[in-house]
């Protein structure tokens, strides 16, 4: 038997009718639905043309995927016109939380702060998550939760009983995709949501259709596979490439590409793509196979699978990819950053590649201007090698752009003395000399004006000082000289009849 409420249902003319009827309905929905709910009477609920009842009965819309009426939505202002919020994006919303008899749980109003969540992630009971998803940016609406989309039999004590019913009154503020990258560069919005919570890792083969736009203009369209952290070869940018490790099977998502990871300053004429511009990218994991994970690794793959890494990195490299040579050079740190070698020839094989990766690092971010990440990998070689040659350099070229003039003329020394015929850091020496010159010069300056500033400043103040004076000295002579004639009209005044 269907106790659903009936869409087809005529309700009476009447007010009061159709606030009975409305109520009447409801509860026998909330009865069929939640049996142990506690229910209220007339007498106890507040009952008006805007009530719950009405309201929800006569204008509710079932928003569950399954349509089992686990969440009735009614919208109160409608929000603008565009696109909803989709799995994974973070929304900020202002609600409000009653039970059905209307007596209030939460509200982030009385908070005065909005209240964010990441949609679809179950931060929230599972009614919000749908009835927000469902929602326009600055929509208003209520929404009306079964116990199996709220707390269910569980409840939340002890503001929240078992098996209650819910309603909200949600206001959408704004939503935004899931920034998946530091520095804010690619952004996903997941429109279908994968299978399980496997996901590709580096290494992974993975097999997706992608369709690319830029400025609504669609470039590419295909089915294709590759080796996550190799996307470049298969003319992917690599901002698909980091996002693949973030996707499930099934998934289909949106991401959206600054330059640094599409096509970057040089554009790509293939697709009539100029230099600097954005992306968009509707991508799907049709499926994938797994790399082996490091540990899974014996010693003598790990050594096997550097090197081709380390040759890959340097064709990247070459060819002015240097994030992607990023990637292959940090594989390399993580497989043999913890190994130890059996014998005293395996362990400097190991460190062979592994100071050879670090290295390459920080020449990769010299290239990307990232000059604490220099500093931090040759850090790194100089606790293995406090001598390396190479790592002292690129350090002091790190320091002196950041205008460390006197750790970077150290290290540059540090060099000559490793190399006394290293021409490059002797240069540096005199550069970092002449900008310590120049700098000291600039901070002459500086104090010098602001010394001839503040003298300037306390000769006005004297001179006003003095002013000041000269006024007060001349009003005193002006008041004596008055007291002595009123004096004198006093002593003439007296002789006369």
């Amino acid at each position: 038997m269907d106790h659903s409420i009936p869409r087809w249902f005529a309700f009476p003319h009447h007010k009061d009718e159709v606030k009975d009827t409305c109520t009447s309905i409801l509860n026998d929905w909330v009865r069929v639905a939640c049996p142990d709910a506690d229910m209220t009477t007339d007498k106890d609920q507040s009952m008006d043309d805007q009530s719950p009842a009405v309201v929800f009965a006569a204008k509710g819309i079932d928003v569950t995927p399954s349509r089992d009426e686990g969440v009735l939505k009614v919208v109160k202002n409608k929000g603008e016109d565009g696109d909803r919020p989709m799995i994974g994006d973070k929304v900020a919303v202002h609600y409000t939380g009653k039970l059905i008899n209307g007596k209030k749980f939460d509200s982030s109003m009385e908070r005065k702060k909005p209240f964010t969540f990441s949609l679809g992630k179950g931060q929230v009971i599972k009614g919000l998550d749908i009835g927000v998803s469902s929602m326009q940016r600055g929509e208003v609406c209520m929404l009306l939760c079964k116990p199996a989309y709220a707390y269910g039999s569980a409840g939340c004590p002890p503001k929240i009983p078992p098996n209650a019913m819910l309603q909200f009154e949600v206001e959408l503020l704004s939503f935004q995709g899931e920034v998946l990258t530091d520095d804010g560069g690619i952004t996903r919005r997941i429109k279908v949501k994968g299978e399980g919570y496997n996901n590709p890792n580096d290494g992974s083969t993975v097999h997706v259709h992608l369709e690319g736009r830029c400025e609504e203009r669609l470039f590419d369209s295909r089915d294709v596979h590759f080796v996550v952290g190799e996307s470049e070869d298969m003319g992917v940018p690599l901002g698909v490439d980091r996002a693949m490790e973030k996707m499930q099977k099934g998934e289909c998502c949106m991401l959206y590409l600054k330059p640094k990871y599409g096509f970057g300053k040089e554009g790509r004429a293939q697709y009539k793509i100029g230099p600097n511009s954005d992306l968009v990218y509707e991508v799907t994991l049709n499926n994938f196979q797994k790399a082996k994970e490091s540990w899974e690794l014996d010693q003598k793959e790990k050594l096997r699978l550097s090197a081709t890494a380390k040759q890959k990195g340097t064709q990247y490299f070459k060819a002015g990819r240097y994030l992607q040579a990023v990637v292959q050079y940090q594989r390399v740190v993580l497989w043999l950053e913890m190994e130890f070698g059996v014998g005293k020839e395996d362990q400097q094989k190991l460190q062979d590649f592994l100071l050879a990766a670090q290295l390459n690092l920080a020449m990769c971010y010299l290239k990307l201007r990232e000059y604490a990440l220099v500093v931090e990998n040759c850090n790194k070689v100089i606790e293995l090698d406090e001598k390396n040659e190479k790592a002292l350099y690129r350090r002091g070229k790190a320091r002196l752009l950041r205008n460390e003039f006197s750790l970077a003329m150290s290290d540059f020394k540090l060099v000559l003395q490793v190399n006394p015929s290293n021409r490059a850091a002797r240069d540096q020496v005199s550069i970092c000399q002449r900008n310590i010159r120049e700098h000291h010069e600039k901070d002459k300056k500086i104090y010098a004006n602001m010394f001839q500033k503040f003298a300037e400043r306390d000769v006005k103040a004297g001179k006003g000082k003095r002013r000041r004076g000269e006024d007060s000295g001349v009003m005193n002579e002006n008041h004596q000289v008055a007291i002595k004639r009123r004096r004198r009209s006093q002593d003439h005044g007296q002789d006369c009849p």
